[in-house]
């Protein structure tokens, strides 16, 4: 296994019982919050990656088809943000519910039409992760924003479709448990970055 050091670039607070235990190659700080009356246990640990080289090659393949999954719905997440967040904000500024529902109606249009024959396109578990990868862009499910502005029974309708694919309107993005695609998206953005 392959260690990144970057505890040791982590400065000390005299103010907290703060312990650093020294093992080999890296350091686990331990030390503690207080929030009110709860004292919360904080834990710095080195983070740990996997190397290529010690994946199997069903890794390896899996691996890759991960990356190539999320190159491909990550986009789409990101304009689903943007388009999430323009549409919010538009929203607010119209005053009748009338002319709320028909904005969002013409947004449903335009978004269909522009996309849909992208997105039937998509493998199963890319819809998957075009899912968690929403929830990661907007803080929201795809059921919630659906929910918001179609309304429980269409919602309810489109999370029935998504069942018959094994897949799930409700599901949520977890960097912890979503390591891998966590990584991925930060070398995506470290590559994207403009240069100086």
């Amino acid at each position: 296994m392959g260690i990144e050091s970057n505890a040791q670039n982590v400065a000390t607070d005299s103010t907290k019982n703060d312990s650093s235990i020294r093992r080999d190659r890296y350091i686990v700080r331990i030390g503690y919050d207080i929030e009110g009356d709860d004292t919360i246990p904080v834990y710095l640990l080195n983070r740990f990656v996997k190397t290529h080289e010690t994946l199997s090659k069903e890794e390896k393949d899996a691996y890759i088809k991960l990356v190539r999954y999320v190159k491909k719905a990550l986009p789409y997440a990101k304009l689903a943000a943007f388009r999430l967040q323009m549409m919010e904000d538009n929203l607010n500024l119209l005053t009748t519910e009338k002319a709320r529902k028909k904005y969002i109606k013409e947004c449903e249009k335009s978004v269909k039409k522009q996309f849909m024959d992208d997105l039937k396109n998509f493998y199963v578990e890319e819809g998957r992760i075009l899912l968690k990868l929403i929830h990661r862009e907007t803080g929201k499910t795809t059921w919630d924003i659906m929910k918001n502005y179609r309304g429980t029974f269409e919602t309810i309708f489109w999370q029935a479709m998504a069942k018959s694919y094994d897949a799930n309107m409700k599901t949520t993005y977890d960097p912890v448990i979503d390591y891998q695609i966590e990584e991925i998206i930060k070398t995506l953005e470290i590559d994207n970055a403009p240069k100086n």
